[in-house]
């Protein structure tokens, strides 16, 4: 039997939101011993969990606010719980927010040995794996170019092109392929696709659903931080129609 990639128990994450007021209304709430809070305190995730199994593909889904991104932010060690435990087996990458360790001052070139040395690869791993990186991103010959000069498109095809050389057991996707024209797209969709052939654990979040659904065999439903519904691809995505359209 394939082992737990995934084991997530009672997880509850919550965020304090600061509320911008005039010099007026906060030199009242002042006077008045600060009576009634500046900020207003949300649960993004409430007593969230499950299990994902070794090679399963999974799709995170659910209206904006739901908790979808928070919930992979928890998985990917981004974030960290304020209740509640998560563990993950294997080697982990992903791409939560395109090219978040990457240096805008330093070209690509010192950008593939920075981010993947971050997501965890040795200086032999990628000096092996350098011209695979810079082939599938197709930089060509702006990898000596710093990357403050890159367009969003560059940027996203480098950022995944390194995150998927990582050889990961466990890859994370939070709306990457809303970003870079189509033929990239098709392009990234197949390298995802050869990940979940090769047994790899997938979790994926966007609002594209008929992407999701040729992707992912499993869907969790999250609304209002809370885990809703779990179960294959296809049920979860037409409850998630059927929420949207009552709203």
């Amino acid at each position: 039997m394939a082992a737990d990639a995934i084991v997530a128990t009672g997880l509850r994450k919550r965020f304090v939101l600061r509320h911008t007021r005039s010099l007026k209304e906060a030199f009242v709430w002042f006077v008045r011993g600060r009576r009634g809070e500046l900020v207003q305190k949300f649960n993004a995730l409430d007593d969230v969990g499950f299990t994902v199994r070794t090679g399963e593909t999974v799709a995170l889904l659910g209206l904006n606010g739901s908790g979808k991104s928070t919930l992979l932010k928890l998985i990917s060690g981004v974030l960290q719980p304020d209740a509640g435990v998560i563990r993950t087996r294997g080697h982990l990458a992903g791409l939560i927010e395109v090219g978040a360790g990457f240096h805008h001052d330093l070209s690509g070139r010192e950008n593939v040995y920075l981010n993947g040395a971050i997501l965890g690869m040795s200086q032999q791993d990628i000096e092996e794996r350098f011209d695979s990186i810079i082939e599938f991103a197709e930089i060509g010959e702006f990898i000596d170019t710093e990357v403050k000069f890159y367009s969003s498109g560059m940027y996203l095809r480098l950022a995944f092109s390194i995150a998927v050389h990582t050889d990961p057991d466990i890859f994370l996707v939070d709306e990457i392929l809303a970003v870079g024209d189509e033929p990239f797209q098709r392009k990234c969709l197949a390298k995802i696709r050869e990940l979940a052939d090769a047994g790899k654990t997938l979790i994926v979040v966007s609002h594209d659903l008929d992407l999701v659904s040729s992707v992912c065999e499993r869907g969790i439903l999250l609304e209002n931080g809370r885990l809703v519904k779990d179960g294959d691809v296809a049920s979860v995505v037409a409850e998630l129609r059927q929420r949207a359209s009552d709203h």
